[in-house]
């Protein structure tokens, strides 16, 4: 129930309205580990793409370090 009201939810300012969640997003299934992998380098890589960093492992929020680095994050991450 928490989900669906997420989902739905929207953030009214100065007369536009926004979506939390986009509409489109669709579970997929995770087949390979090519594909897990490049599933993980498009994650690693928003920060970049959204200029908050120069480089994925300096995004504070990010497992890039983990996986990059070899150093630890903000939490412990089972490395795939």
């Amino acid at each position: 129930m928490a989900v669906d009201v997420f989902t739905r939810s929207t953030y009214i300012a100065k007369n536009k309205t926004y979506r939390f969640w986009q509409q489109e997003n669709h579970p997929i299934e995770l087949i390979s580990n090519k594909f897990i992998d490049q599933k993980l380098q498009y994650i690693h890589e928003n920060p970049v793409k959204a200029g908050l960093v120069d480089e994925p492992w300096e995004y504070r929020f990010s497992s890039a370090r983990d996986y990059m680095n070899n150093q630890n994050g903000l939490l412990e991450v089972e490395l795939i």
